[in-house]
């Protein structure tokens, strides 16, 4: 009993540890913080934009914010909205999906700049949970994002 409840409480707390993760990527996105952005990451994780970029390594994920597209968002004023991930958690393996939005600010005020599927890949290590792989992709009606939408998408 005492063995059961242990587990249910771990659960519940990697469950907050992965929410609180993917939470924090917006605002530090959002704000510049490109070494904070790039600490999400374990040291070989990976982050895929699908047709814009795939960036490999926590210095190479710290250059997509700094890069001249995301400069010119934050000029602009921008939000980075991830929404409610769906989880699932496999021993110290983690997979999440979900949307995200991103605002960018024009005269007239907000527009939706990208509405985008997320498929989030984590691993605990002994300072707990990391990205190990994000893939990103516009939902156009193409496939391969409809695809990120799925726990496990084909490879």
């Amino acid at each position: 009993m005492l063995e059961s409840l242990v587990a249910r409480v771990q659960l519940l707390e990697d469950r907050e540890a992965l929410r609180n993760l993917i939470a924090h990527y917006g605002p530090l996105a959002d704000s510049g913080d490109s070494e904070a952005v790039s600490q999400l990451w374990d040291v070989a994780g990976s982050y895929e934009v699908l047709g814009f970029a795939k960036a490999t390594g926590q210095q190479a994920i710290a250059g997509l914010i700094e890069s001249d597209e995301h400069q010119s968002l934050m000029r602009d004023g921008c939000a980075h909205l991830l929404g409610p991930a769906a989880l699932t958690i496999t021993g110290d393996s983690a997979v999440a999906t979900g949307h995200s939005i991103v605002f960018r600010r024009s005269d007239t005020g907000f527009i939706v700049y990208r509405v985008s599927a997320n498929h989030w890949q984590f691993t605990r290590g002994p300072n707990g949970w990391l990205v190990s792989h994000r893939t990103n992709a516009l939902l156009n009606g193409d496939e391969a994002a409809r695809a990120l939408l799925h726990p496990y998408p084909a490879s």
